[in-house]
């Protein structure tokens, strides 16, 4: 009988954190500021938002002490950090396959851990970018005891990003120019994101197409939870722990049948 995701997950944890925490290294041991990028990384890509709303668009920044301006920026922080992270688990991701074929018959490391392990990778931005998040939070007064339901709302977020990496990669396998595809699809989720906005805010004409981005549900209960300061909408968490369930699954099962046939065409 065939395991399931849940178990192979489970079996191989040790060695999948210890292979996750390796790539990290790795990744970042040629450069000058090492893992210190993991902390300057998400603060560039806020200042570089930032500027793009405040100065690009025309509007004012303001006082820098304003609380409105403030609650902006944390606003826009909230939003980016969950984006960040799916991006780069998707980027990682879609090419894991490819790039790692001599795994593909290894039975030590199964090949249908190395997506997974993409992801991880990706998620590590996201982590450091939460905590100095919630430092920020705390700092400004605005922390709550909603922050306990952010860990669901980060589960739910990797196992939609494993699911949709377990297809993808798969795919690339037949398609490689899905790599190139999936930067332009990136470009087009961070537009259709409410990075930038509440929910409440978002003008109706552009609700219906930023309802079909999973990433929507993901950063409107992350603003709920962390700035708000509430629970987030119940149909929220419903239709992410539905869309979350059905792509792990099917994404997993989709991956195994497909990988059959990897080795003659990587």
């Amino acid at each position: 009988m065939k395991s399931g995701p849940l178990c192979l997950l489970t079996k191989h944890r040790a060695m999948l954190c210890r292979t996750t925490w390796n790539e990290i290294k790795a990744r970042y041991a040629g450069s000058i500021l090492g893992l210190a990028w993991l902390v300057f990384y998400p603060l560039l890509f806020l200042g570089v938002y930032s500027v793009f709303i405040y100065i690009l668009m025309g509007k004012r920044a303001g006082d820098l002490s304003d609380p409105a301006l403030i609650d902006q920026v944390l606003l826009v922080f909230c939003g980016l950090i969950p984006f960040i992270g799916f991006a780069e688990g998707l980027a990682g991701g879609v090419v894991s396959v490819t790039q790692n074929a001599n795994l593909i018959k290894n039975t030590l490391f199964p090949i249908e851990l190395v997506p997974v392990k993409a992801v991880l990778v990706g998620q590590c931005t996201q982590v450091v970018g939460t905590a100095m998040l919630l430092v920020c939070l705390a700092v400004f007064g605005k922390l709550t005891i909603w922050v306990l339901v952010l860990p669901l709302v980060w589960l739910l977020q990797i196992a939609l990003s494993v699911g949709v990496a377990w297809i993808l990669s798969s795919l690339n396998v037949y398609f490689r120019d899905l790599q190139n595809i999936v930067g332009v699809v990136t470009l087009m989720l961070m537009l259709i994101s409410p990075i930038a906005w509440k929910a409440v805010d978002i003008p109706a004409s552009v609700l219906p197409w930023m309802m079909f981005n999973p990433l929507y549900y993901v950063i409107v209960a992350c603003q709920q939870c962390l700035l708000l300061g509430r629970f987030p909408d119940p149909i929220l968490l419903e239709v992410l722990g539905v869309l979350a369930v059905l792509v792990f699954f099917g994404g997993y099962a989709f991956f195994r049948r497909m990988k059959r046939v990897f080795a003659d065409n990587v």
